[in-house]
């Protein structure tokens, strides 16, 4: 097999696992709440990974998210460039989305309610997909089109440790079993470099991220709210809360550690945030 076909194959094991133990997925797993959760100011103060990017996109721009979300970081970057499209499968992503883009004014940024590889026409001068290619089987695909819609540039941005592997030790808890691993740049790397491209690669400051959302300012400040960060991510089906909310409790002292700050979750291991960004060479 080579690298694309492995990718393909890490991918499957990570789904075939969640539905032997999950069932199958629920309609529009990233809404609700969790899509709250992903929402984010677009006027706030940007960290690290977003002024990478910003810099590499110019004023007179259209940007393009793959897998955009809520915005995170479409919104923000169309307060820098001509134009922003979030492209994302996620009605309920796209409903947080249409509220932050309103409540802050930006007049210059649309949502297009679709999965990256089966929209038509859209293109821009940076297409970016961050914290997506860990959920992609047909990698090889997905990066073509990538490449397909970027006039100028292709950006990818994702966690050295893949964002649904954040709560790895909180899964083998709750489900008894290792979790499937969740490819990321060790993977992706070579299926970029079998498919003829050779990235630029660029390694940001350490931040500690859930499920690829910035930890909040604060940690929790009671065991309550701790109990609920360690149950927010989608690594926990909806219909397994009460089991892992008893597992939770009962491994608190090891899962948390309290000090003045608060409850700081101990589970979570050390990140970067990764860039792999490539010219494409289009003229039109």
């Amino acid at each position: 097999m080579g690298a694309i076909a492995d990718y393909g194959a890490l991918v499957e094991a990570v789904d075939s696992q969640k539905r032997r133990l999950q069932g199958p997925p629920q309609p529009d797993l990233w809404g609700g709440d969790i899509a709250k959760r992903f929402r984010a100011d677009p006027k706030r103060q940007m960290e690290d990974s977003f002024e990478a990017l910003a810099e590499l996109v110019r004023p007179d721009d259209v940007f393009v998210d793959a897998g955009g979300g809520a915005g995170r970081f479409s919104l923000p970057m169309a307060l820098r460039c001509r134009q922003a499209i979030n492209v994302d499968p996620s009605a309920g992503m796209g409903q947080e989305f249409e509220k932050s883009a309103a409540e802050a004014g930006i007049e210059n940024a649309s949502f297009v309610l679709s999965d990256w590889l089966d929209v038509d026409g859209v293109q821009g001068d940076v297409v970016l997909a961050a914290h997506v290619t860990y959920f992609v089987s047909d990698i090889q695909r997905f990066i073509a089109k990538l490449k397909g819609a970027a006039r100028r540039r292709v950006i990818i941005n994702l966690s050295s440790i893949a964002g649904p592997m954040l709560n790895a030790k909180l899964f083998m808890m709750v489900y008894g079993e290792e979790q499937a691993l969740v490819p990321s740049y060790t993977h992706l790397l070579p299926a970029l470099w079998e498919m003829g491209i050779l990235p630029d690669v660029r390694f940001l400051p350490r931040g500690t991220f859930y499920d690829g959302v910035p930890k909040l300012p604060e940690f929790p400040q009671t065991k309550e709210d701790a109990v609920e960060v360690a149950l927010a991510g989608v690594w926990l089906a909806s219909q397994h809360r009460e089991r892992a909310d008893t597992v939770v409790r009962e491994k608190f002292d090891e899962l948390f550690q309290q000090d003045s700050d608060g409850f700081i979750p101990q589970w979570l291991p050390e990140v970067r945030q990764v860039l792999i960004t490539w010219e494409t060479g289009h003229t039109g």
